[in-house]
């Protein structure tokens, strides 16, 4: 563990801490950034929709956690579809007799209900993605079944005003980007500080930090679902002829891994621990997708690898280019297939020990530090690590 964080006091012991997620049901950058919370309050109590047991390795695994009634296997499975019932199963979670609550939230743990002076820190991964700027990604033409898409466009007006009123409860918001803090001013009318999420940089050691490293095929990985645009990379690729190595799952894998050339390898869902070596071996990460943050860009880096994105979102604030990557100005196959075009020459100059640097701000350690001085703001209170 990249140093530790003090317990954090008040008279007579420790404070008692409650943590809220929106739901736990695969670990994606959302639950990594809950992990390294329960790191840094470690005898605190999990509130969540719904929990998939043993879908979230680490310190879930060793903390109480306490669920809604939509905790049911066949929900977990088709979660999506239940999003109508979750501004009443989180407020069915009651949480009294805590000092400080911190939620991490996307969709519903920032609408947990609490007594008026609890104070309430939330880490905002996203205002509810689903009925603001991702809505056509989810439930657009081609996207969903016409049911679901009527469904969607009858429920918006309600889960929009019930997003925006549920935010005004929230005693302090963190986001995860400035990209997003800047959403949480448009939708909410709310200040957010920033602290990005952490990366574990121990387990993405470059190797070696000389010469520009790297093996003969581009990597995206990551979840298939429709905002990633993985669409954009195969079409791409299709089109190039170039190796294109696919990892991961998701809503699109259907449709995504059908009628593939043999330049493009699919991989489906890999272990946690495959995915180092394969950032290790890869020319470049390609990162199609407009993203409130992302985490895979850092991780690539953190391994000495370039990345290939899509210049708008969370990775201009993680990606150097020129440097440590290069960006596309648009989400289309021609634009991110003439940057690729274009990657040949910048790669003779990449430096992996550049790459790593620029993932190193990323830190756990930076993490935690944030996370203290946003709670010192919240709690007028001072707490420096040892």
């Amino acid at each position: 563990m990249e140093g530790g964080f003090p317990p954090l006091e008040e008279e007579g012991g420790c404070l008692k801490v409650a943590l809220v997620h929106d739901w736990l049901v695969s670990c994606r950058g959302g639950e990594k950034v809950l992990n390294a919370l329960l790191e840094m309050f470690p005898q605190a109590t999990l509130y969540t929709l719904f929990h998939e047991p043993g879908s979230v390795p680490g310190p879930t695994q060793h903390t109480p956690i306490y669920t809604s009634f939509l905790d049911k296997p066949w929900i977990r499975k088709r979660h999506r579809m239940f999003l109508p019932l979750f501004p009443l199963a989180i407020r069915t979670l009651s949480l009294k007799g805590y000092d400080l609550v911190v939620s991490s939230s996307h969709c519903a743990a920032k609408a947990i209900r609490l007594p008026p002076a609890t104070p309430h820190l939330c880490y905002i991964h996203a205002p509810l993605r689903y009925m603001w700027d991702r809505f056509d990604d989810y439930f657009g033409k081609g996207r969903a079944s016409l049911p679901l898409r009527l469904a969607a466009h009858a429920l918006r007006p309600f889960l929009q005003r019930w997003d925006v009123r549920s935010a005004q409860r929230v005693t302090r918001f963190i986001a995860n980007s400035r990209h997003v803090a800047r959403q949480v001013k448009l939708r909410y009318n709310r200040e957010a500080g920033v602290v990005h999420p952490p990366v574990d940089l121990e387990r993405f050691l470059p190797l070696p930090l000389e010469g520009s490293g790297g093996g003969g095929y581009f990597l995206c990985f990551g979840a298939l679902a429709p905002y990633k645009r993985l669409d954009l990379a195969i079409e791409a690729f299709k089109r190039l002829g170039l190796p294109l190595w696919v990892a991961g799952s998701g809503q699109e894998e259907g449709v995504l891994r059908r009628n593939l050339p043999s330049n493009i390898r699919w991989l489906g869902q890999i272990a946690e621990h495959e995915v180092p070596p394969l950032l290790h071996g890869a020319k470049a990460l390609i990162f199609p997708g407009e993203e409130d943050f992302g985490l895979t860009p850092i991780e690539a880096q953190a391994c000495g690898r370039p990345v290939i994105a899509l210049g708008r979102g969370g990775a201009l604030e993680t990606v150097v280019e020129g440097k440590t990557g290069l960006f596309f100005a648009e989400p289309s196959v021609a634009s991110l297939e003439g940057v690729v075009g274009a990657f040949g020459a910048f790669e003779k100059g990449f430096l992996p020990k550049e790459a790593r640097e620029n993932a190193v701000r990323f830190s756990k350690a930076h993490f935690w530090q944030g996370i203290g001085a946003e709670l010192e703001i919240l709690l007028g209170r001072m707490f420096s690590s040892t």
